[in-house]
């Protein structure tokens, strides 16, 4: 028997149980949940072990930093881990064994050398830790401060002015969330925050509600800028700008959106008005400080970041550092995300001043109405990932559905698939224009297409609503990454539905999703061969078709390059004059600093991975281009599986077929057949074979004449042959 791993077992457990009930069967991966397992018996609470071992590994963070040996030592887990789980399906008989002395003497010893590492491993993993909490509790505010003792059950109870309940009222917000009723308050004090929940648990207005009532008593002698709203995304920038003119709507606070791919002309008119509240993307927040007149941060008294762990990271480090130096110090600092980080080293350049923690949510936690389902892509099988996802779009998940994909190119592909096959679809990624980008999401929000196919850029923060189901054509490659994305279903108490394709490097991150779920809402889907291959023979039929649009594409992309160049050698040529006496814009790096920093950021990301993941990832982008080959290859499991259901088939079939009927007299009853001779073939008379209706029999005096007529020409022949050799 091969052996397999932990996840293997479980899902192969399952899978033989419940493989053949429907076309697209899906069942609980919890061992409690399981036909055929009593709850009350041994066999439940051993299968549920399967899942605390599979979630009792070292746990990964967002950054899944693993060396080629951890990787070494995973393996090593996994596979005692399927002794175990080998153990517990067939549990062997070892009354019998007999152990010499010496064997036991060295187990014992290398008992007591392996329990030796173990005590100095923990003492050292307990030093860090009472280090790290020593800095935490250093670095943020006592918990007493962070929590509120009368937790406002109402908009109304929090003593907020009449425009901003109007505002709430409009909008919707009947009752504050937990977020915004532990937020709210302390930010109205002022204070320094870091606030984690859900997705969709209304972390916008926790921090929206406070800044408004914060402005709407701002000195009104001088027009200022007193608040600067971060986002990582265009998308989320702008909706976060919606949400904010919406709850503002009868207020005198003026807004304004500065985001990359809108017009900078319009941008740096407004603010020149010296708007109150600045919703921004980084780089062009930066181009606007180094390059639009009259435009500083000098009078900003709140700095606020949007899904604050993404801004922490690596691609935004440069960016961050040259933001936060133009702010004043005295200010006040909010941090709001769905998977807050708690990292002292992240958090320390952003100058917070006794932060409160405030951590409605485990940072690993799903919404409660969310239902993951998870399909098992074995490595053999990566090139079906396509025809899968068609059979669940055709026979799941057939409205409302957001996809994502690992690149742009994959959705590009799939977006083409989709139009040819008669689904309706919309695409999202970062080659596509701004408006380009809004009108996709506009067409999803209206219901004008039942699916968004999109990357990352599409995975933080974006509140849509009725999406009723997420599917991660693959998985992301960290935790956090897959909480936001599942986090688009679900939202605001909704019920939702992830389904994600999870192949076997994905063991990690699948785990991490079993442990921090409950049992009912994690499920196990499987498709029926059958199924499969009639997807996988519709993309065969389509694929040079979608070949051929992605050429056209491709041209029609330099055609419109050509295009903008020409127009801006047009320009230049008329308004030379003019444009070469406009002063030339700034950055705060040079091109050579800013390289530099790009290969040094992606450095840092890739080493956060093994080895092992990046050999993973790379397949699985070779994999994204649908060959031919990897469409057409299987393992020779399914292909023998797949013949015999086939054979079945057409055996009950001919089965049901209803049998000839012949009519027998009594007085003469069948002759019985005896088995024709070759003499009795060629003895058949000229009548019979004029009397046989059939085709056979009208051509059989026709092919006796013929053959007769050969043989005289060549006794013709040879007589011939005779008479010239003579």
């Amino acid at each position: 028997m091969e052996d397999e791993s932990a996840i293997d077992r479980l899902i192969s457990v399952y899978s033989t149980k419940v493989r053949h009930q429907s076309d697209l069967t899906v069942g609980p991966l919890h061992g409690a949940m399981l036909p055929g397992f009593d709850s009350e018996s041994d066999g439940t609470s051993d299968f549920e072990s399967i899942v605390e071992d599979l979630s009792s590994d070292e746990e990964v963070g967002e950054g899944t930093e693993d060396s080629e040996n951890d990787t070494d030592n995973e393996s090593a887990a996994m596979e005692s881990n399927d002794e175990d789980n080998e153990d517990h399906l067939a549990l062997p008989d070892t009354s019998d064994e007999e152990f010499s002395d010496a064997e036991g003497d060295n187990d014992v010893q290398t008992d007591l050398s392996d329990a030796e590492d173990d005590d100095s491993e923990t003492e050292d993993e307990s030093e860090i830790d009472e280090v790290e909490e020593a800095r935490k509790r250093a670095f943020f505010a006592p918990e007493e401060e962070a929590q509120v003792d009368d937790l406002p059950q109402s908009f109304v109870t929090m003593n907020l002015s009449r425009p901003i309940l109007k505002g709430l009222s409009q909008v919707g917000f009947s009752q504050p969330t937990p977020i915004q009723s532990q937020a709210i308050p302390l930010a109205l004090l002022g204070k320094d925050i870091c606030g984690g929940a859900v997705t969709g648990s209304g972390k916008t207005a926790a921090f929206v509600v406070p800044i408004l009532e914060r402005l709407l008593y701002r000195p009104r002698q001088v027009a200022a800028t007193r608040v600067l709203v971060l986002c990582p995304t265009r998308e989320l920038a702008i909706q976060c700008h919606s949400v904010a003119v919406k709850l503002g709507a009868f207020t005198d606070i003026q807004f304004c959106l500065c985001v990359g791919g809108l017009k900078i002309a319009s941008q740096e008119a407004v603010l020149r008005q010296r708007p109150d509240v600045v919703i921004a993307t980084p780089g062009r927040l930066i181009d606007h400080i180094h390059n639009s007149r009259s435009f500083t941060l000098e009078d900003l008294e709140i700095l606020v970041m949007d899904e604050a762990d993404r801004m922490l990271e690596d691609g935004f480090k440069a960016e961050l550092t040259e933001i936060v130096k133009h702010c004043p110090k005295s200010r006040q600092t909010m941090l709001f995300s769905a998977t807050m980080t708690d990292n002292i080293d992240e958090l320390i350049r952003l100058s917070l001043n006794r932060p409160a923690l405030v951590q409605i949510d485990s940072a690993k936690k799903t919404a409660k109405k969310l239902t993951q389902e998870f399909v098992r892509i074995r490595d053999s099988r990566e090139g079906d990932r396509p025809a899968i996802l068609l059979a669940l779009c055709r026979k799941v998940c057939k409205s409302k559905c957001i996809i994502f994909f690992r690149s742009k190119l994959a959705v590009k592909e799939m977006n083409i698939m989709f139009t040819i096959l008669g689904l309706r679809s919309a695409a999202l990624h970062g080659d596509l224009s701004q408006i380009q980008r809004l009108a996709a999401l506009e067409l999803f929000r209206d219901g004008q297409v039942d699916f968004l196919l999109a990357t990352d850029v599409a995975a933080r923060g974006l509140d849509i609503k009725n999406v009723e189901s997420v599917i991660n054509f693959n998985m992301p490659l960290n935790y956090a990454q897959y909480l936001h994305r599942v986090g688009r279903t679900a939202r605001a108490g909704r019920i939702g539905r992830a389904i994600t394709l999870a192949g076997e490097a994905d063991r990690k991150i699948l785990r991490l999703a079993i442990k921090n779920s409950s049992q009912s809402k994690v499920k196990h889907r499987v498709l029926q061969p059958t199924t499969v291959e009639k997807y996988r023979e519709r993309i065969g039929k389509i694929r040079d078709r979608v070949k051929d649009v992605m050429d056209n594409d491709k041209i029609d992309e330099k055609i419109t390059v050509a295009e903008m160049q020409l127009r801006k050698t047009e320009n230049m040529l008329k308004h030379r004059d003019d444009i070469m006496a406009r002063p030339a814009k700034t950055w705060f790096q040079s091109s050579a600093q800013k390289q530099e920093n790009q290969s040094w950021a992606n450095k840092e990301y890739n080493a956060k991975f093994s080895a092992k993941a990046q050999q993973a990832l790379k397949k699985a982008k070779k994999s994204e281009k649908l060959s031919r080959r990897k469409a057409r290859q299987g393992s020779e499991e399914d292909h023998k599986a797949q013949q015999q259901a086939m054979g079945s088939i057409r055996a009950a079939k001919k089965a049901k077929r209803p049998k000839r009927l012949t009519k027998l007299s009594e007085t003469n009853p069948a002759p019985t057949k005896r088995p024709r001779t070759q003499g009795d073939k060629l003895n058949v008379g000229f009548t019979e074979d004029l009397t046989n209706p059939t085709k056979k029999g009208a051509g059989k005096p026709r092919m006796a004449a013929k053959k007769s007529m050969s043989n005289v020409k060549l006794q013709n022949k040879a007589k011939g042959k005779g008479k010239g050799k003579r």
